[in-house]
């Protein structure tokens, strides 16, 4: 920007506008860090950008690697009850495809004890003017452990507590006073069920009386009309590589408890690819479409790296295996290629397109071995191999560019750095030197009137008309 001046008007004393000419001859240096900050501002939204992508791009590497995994969801087996208000099942992936008939006789329980009623649950039960007494307490069937309870006046001998003093041993039994219309009694239960939770009063010379003892029985079922016994509810090992919860005693009703393939798993998990694969392709997309209101792309619309990651993908994605009963490609899954480059999964079987839960009912092996093989060249384990590589955390395709865009980021914010202050340093520089300036154009009219008025002293025909600042000649008759 070029600097002009008004001459009349710096001679009458108006001096000058420092700022302003400052301002006028920085302008252009002004400029070109608004420029560098613009690129700074273009590579800030880049890098959003390629972050977002490779966290997409870390999406779908998780989604393929659990569909590669030997022990994922493709590998998952599901036990399914036909009466779940009976018997309910987990599979794991070693479960034998099989189905199996169940009749639940009765659950195991908790052992439970308790006396009859006293009227008074703090006064003692020691009798005949007793001081002292003995309760034996078997936990755990005829061959379980037998506590001594030596009873003490006026330690343990009322039902409060004795109880409490039960409480304080680690026996595996809660001791509890309930009161009803009754009375109060002393209320014993077995923190385990089954035979390790029976309860048993062996022994007793005090004024208690024990009421005869309940629970503390095991589980018994039949499965494939194999008699099983157990002391829990939850049994591992009636068949293999399955966990049986009984969750009610049935005797006259057969469950029907089907194993085999998990097609909710994996249902899910190739569902998961097919979104996490097309949020990287849409966002690829994204950079490269071209906006018909200023015909530009998008912010990475000319960054190579998209372009490779891109091909790299597509290629993956059609990738096929031989043989497999004819699955052989994602589309004889029933998973289709859109224009776009994106995937779609068939949800209704055509005459030419399958649906992916027909597939999957059908022949889950097949897909199974479509995804992953032992020779390790499956669909999923091929992608996983180059995902692998793609996502690497320091030579990932988009790492690398984020890493550049972040030097360049770096690189611009020196330089504007730089330029900002060594323009300080210039404006501070000139500020000072045209101050200087401008004090002087102030001062020449006060310099002119003073240089002029002594002139006419010296001559002596000389006057100054200070509003003016110019000289005429004198006429009158100099004074004597």
């Amino acid at each position: 920007m070029a600097v002009s001046f008004n001459a009349a008007g710096l001679l009458n004393g108006n001096g000058i506008n420092v700022s302003s000419v400052v301002n006028a001859i920085l302008g252009p240096k002004s400029g070109s860090i608004s420029l560098l900050q613009n690129q700074q501002t273009d590579l800030s939204t880049q890098a959003g950008i390629l972050t977002g992508l490779n966290n997409n791009l870390t999406n779908l590497a998780a989604a393929v690697l659990s569909l590669a995994s030997i022990n994922g969801p493709l590998t998952a087996q599901s036990a399914t009850s036909s009466q779940p208000g009976i018997v309910t099942a987990t599979a794991q992936t070693t479960a034998p495809v099989g189905t199996h008939s169940i009749v639940v006789s009765s659950l195991a329980t908790i052992g439970t004890l308790y006396t009859d009623p006293l009227a008074d649950s703090n006064a003692s039960f020691l009798t005949g003017g007793a001081t002292t007494g003995d309760v034996k307490l078997q936990v755990g069937g005829a061959s379980g452990t037998i506590h001594d309870i030596a009873i003490t006046a006026g330690s343990n001998d009322t039902l409060s507590t004795l109880a409490s003093y039960i409480n304080a041993q680690n026996w595996g039994v809660t001791a509890n006073v309930v009161t009803d219309a009754n009375g109060s009694r002393l209320a014993l239960t077995s923190a385990l069920t089954g035979t390790p939770g029976a309860l048993a009063i062996t022994n007793n010379n005090t004024g208690l009386a024990f009421n005869p003892p309940a629970g503390g029985s095991n589980a018994s079922l039949t499965i494939d009309g194999v008699p099983f016994s157990s002391a829990s509810n939850t049994l591992t090992g009636a068949i293999a590589g399955v966990t049986l919860n009984v969750v009610s005693a049935a005797p006259g009703t057969q469950v029907q408890l089907s194993v085999g393939p998990d097609t909710v798993q994996a249902t899910n998990a190739i569902n998961s690819f097919v979104t996490a694969y097309n949020a990287v392709i849409n966002g690829i997309n994204a950079q490269f479409a071209v906006d018909p209101t200023n015909n530009n792309q998008g912010p990475l619309g000319s960054d190579g790296a998209l372009r490779t990651l891109q091909s790299s993908l597509l290629q993956d994605a059609t990738y096929s295996v031989t043989g497999n009963g004819g699955l052989v490609n994602l589309a004889s899954l029933g998973i289709d290629f859109n224009n776009d480059g994106t995937l779609s999964v068939n949800q209704v079987a055509a005459d030419t397109h399958p649906s992916l839960s027909n597939v999957l009912t059908t022949n889950p092996s097949a897909v199974q071995r479509f995804f992953q093989n032992a020779p390790g060249t499956g669909f999923a384990s091929n992608f996983n191999n180059d995902l692998f590589n793609l996502t690497d955390v320091t030579d990932g395709i988009l790492n690398v560019d984020i890493a550049g865009n972040k030097t360049q980021q770096h690189a611009l914010t020196a330089q504007i750095s730089n330029l900002q202050d060594r323009l300080t340093a210039q404006r501070q520089q000139l500020t000072l030197q045209y101050a200087q300036v401008n004090a002087t154009l102030e001062a020449f009219p006060s310099l002119l009137l003073q240089v002029t008025s002594e002139i006419g002293a010296l001559n002596g025909n000389f006057s100054v008309n200070p509003s003016t600042v110019n000289t005429t000649p004198n006429t009158g008759t100099p004074s004597g």
